[in-house]
C-alpha cells in the first residue's frame, strides 16, 4: 500500500480545535499499534503533520527527485504537536532531530535516508514498483506472524500517549506568546497555504520573519 502525503497545515489545525490533537494522538498511536503493515510512499512536499503521519507508518519511502521534509512549527512560534518531538529522536537520534526541529527548515531526501528519517529513498521511476514489490512479499507471509513480529519491535520504537499528549498540551499556552502570534500574522498574505514560492519553499522564508524582538518593519529595536 502507498500513501503519498502533501502538507497540512498544522497551525491553523491546532488553532481552531483542540480536540483534533487528541483524536490525532489516538489515529497514530492505533496506526502504529495495528496488527497490520503500514507503508508511505512519499512524493513532494511533506511538512509539519503530514510529516508526523509518515513517522508514525511503520516504513517509508521517498523519491529521491521529489520527497522534501520538515517541521516547521518553531519557526512560527510553536513545537510540533502532532508527534514529530516523539517519533524523531528515536528514528534519527537526539542530535538529529533537535537539527530539524529546532531549524525548522526543509530537508531533501538524501538527507532524510542519511539520517534515517525514512527507510531509503529510490528513483522516483522505480519508487512505486518497489513499494509495490515489498507490500507483495509482506502480503505473502501469515499475517499473525507479521503482526507479533511487528508488536515485539514497537517495543523499542513507539512513543506512549504520554509521551504524546505531552507535546499537546504545550501548544495551547504557545498560541497566546506574542512572539507565535506575531509570526503567524506574517504568515498572512504572502501565499501560506496556496501553491507559491513561499509554500514550496517554507523553510527558506522563515528566517526573514525576524527575531521575537524585531518590530513590524522587520528593524530589530535599539
Amino acid at each position: 500500500m502507498g500513501i503519498v502525503v502533501n502538507v497540512v497545515n498544522v497551525v491553523n489545525l491546532v488553532a481552531h480545535q483542540r480536540e483534533t490533537l487528541d483524536l490525532w494522538r489516538d489515529f497514530v498511536l492505533r496506526l502504529s499499534s495495528a496488527p497490520v503493515v503500514s507503508i508511505a510512499k512519499i512524493r513532494g512536499r511533506t511538512r509539519g503533520i503530514g510529516n508526523e503521519f509518515v513517522l508514525a507508518c511503520d516504513m517509508r519511502f521517498a523519491s529521491r527527485q521529489s520527497a522534501l521534509f520538515g517541521n516547521p512549527e518553531v519557526g512560527v512560534g510553536l513545537i510540533p504537536g502532532g508527534g514529530a518531538l516523539e517519533w524523531l529522536p528515536r528514528l534519527v537520534g537526539r542530535s538529529r532531530a533537535l537539527e530539524f526541529v529546532l531549524s525548522a527548515d526543509d530537508f531533501d531526501a538524501d538527507i532524510a535516508e542519511l539520517y534515517g528519517w525514512v527507510n531509503r529513498t529510490l528513483d522516483d521511476g522505480d519508487l512505486d514498483s518497489f513499494v509495490d514489490t515489498l507490500a507483495r512479499r509482506l502480503a505473502s507471509f501469515d499475517r499473525r506472524t507479521l503482526a507479533a513480529a511487528k508488536a515485539q519491535i514497537n517495543r523499542f520504537g513507539v512513543p506512549t500517549a504520554a509521551e504524546l499528549q505531552s507535546s499537546n498540551e504545550m501548544i495551547f499556552p504557545m498560541l497566546a506568546l506574542p512572539d507565535a502570534q506575531a509570526r503567524r500574522a506574517k504568515l498572512h498574505g504572502i501565499g501560506y497555504g496556496v501553491r507559491s514560492d513561499f509554500e514550496l519553499n517554507f523553510g527558506k522564508y522563515l528566517p526573514s520573519f525576524g527575531r521575537p524582538d524585531d518590530d513590524d518593519t522587520g528593524r530589530q529595536h535599539d
